[in-house]
């Protein structure tokens, strides 16, 4: 996963600095000009270029009304996912890579995923000059950094003393895929990288699990219980990794709760006793257990040596004024 790379990245290089870039309205704002061109420099079959732009001209309905739009892909589209990889590669990836080579003196780590950016500095100054480089290279493509969701914050090893010297409390967090990533240590006293689900994340899921459960309140419990399973099956799957038990330890005692509650709101007269429930709970609500390896290791296995980089032999695609 990406921010394997990125947690092993910051592990086992110098990173000081985490610059957690928001891009504004991304799936809105992308210019679909330039979405072309950078398909015809990889695509030489018109049929799929037409049928693509075609795509684009589609339009959303909302309200039964249908809006076409002269930018953007369409957030919700199958194929947006896709298309925002192909238009940040050319926008930001090869760019972000060559200034990494030209312009970086200390340690540099990139991780993008779609319109998520995560980059890692050893240095606050080039830091700082990377994002000013980078707001005028997305500009250039039709493309704002948030001013107020784009931050740079000090985070590593070092974070936590240099804050503490200057009497700052503990280091910021940031989130990244669904975590929240926290300065924290290991039970040796050694730095840590810690993630943790974020809480808004959470507390959604948990809603969205109340809500469902209360709108099929009278079907049978083995069927209600096939349904939280499966969620619970797919969420845990993604979630249980090292960490982050206490979280998920949470979240599953949450969910029986709220499952509780909505069995014994089934008639004036029942009553679900705590061993019945606990039966049920069981039989349905699966546990939780650390399942994903440490980020490092699941690096060594995938990445055995240094490779070289792919972006190397792609050729460079300039916008007018972007450096």
């Amino acid at each position: 996963m990406r921010w394997t790379r990125w947690w092993s990245g910051s592990r086992r290089r110098r990173v000081n600095f985490i610059l957690d870039a928001d891009i504004r309205s991304f799936f809105d704002t992308v210019s679909q000009e330039w979405l072309i061109r950078f398909l015809e420099h990889r695509i030489g079959d018109r049929r799929i270029l037409c049928l693509i732009q075609k795509w684009l001209k589609a339009g959303v309905l909302e309200g039964g009304v249908v809006s076409v739009s002269e930018t953007g892909t369409g957030q919700g589209a199958v194929i947006s996912p896709l298309l925002a990889n192909i238009y940040l590669h050319y926008a930001f990836d090869l760019w972000a890579e060559q200034w990494r080579g030209r312009e970086a003196q200390g340690d540099m780590i990139i991780v993008r995923y779609a319109d998520d950016i995560v980059l890692g500095f050893e240095h606050e100054a080039e830091a700082r000059r990377f994002q000013e480089a980078m707001r005028e290279r997305l500009g250039a493509f039709s493309l704002t950094l948030h001013p107020d969701k784009t931050r740079l914050i000090a985070f590593g090893r070092f974070a936590a003393a240099r804050r503490e010297e200057r009497g700052l409390g503990k280091p910021e967090t940031f989130d990244f895929l669904g975590f929240t990533f926290i300065c924290g240590k290991d039970r040796q006293g050694k730095f840590q990288i810690h993630r943790k689900s974020r809480r808004d994340r959470v507390k959604a899921k948990l809603k969205e699990i109340k809500e469902t459960l209360r709108r099929n309140l009278h079907k049978p419990i083995p069927e209600q219980g096939r349904w939280l399973r499966q969620v619970l099956t797919g969420y845990f799957a993604y979630h249980a990794v090292p960490t982050n038990a206490r979280t998920l330890m949470a979240f599953r005692y949450h969910v029986t709760q709220i499952w509780l509650r909505m069995l014994r709101r089934r008639s004036q007269r029942h009553n679900m006793p705590w061993d019945r429930m606990n039966r049920i709970i069981d039989a349905w609500v699966p546990r939780t257990a650390t399942t994903h390896p440490w980020p490092i290791q699941r690096f060594d296995v995938k990445h055995p040596r240094q490779e070289p980089s792919a972006l190397a032999a792609h050729a460079r695609i300039r916008a007018r004024g972007a450096g």
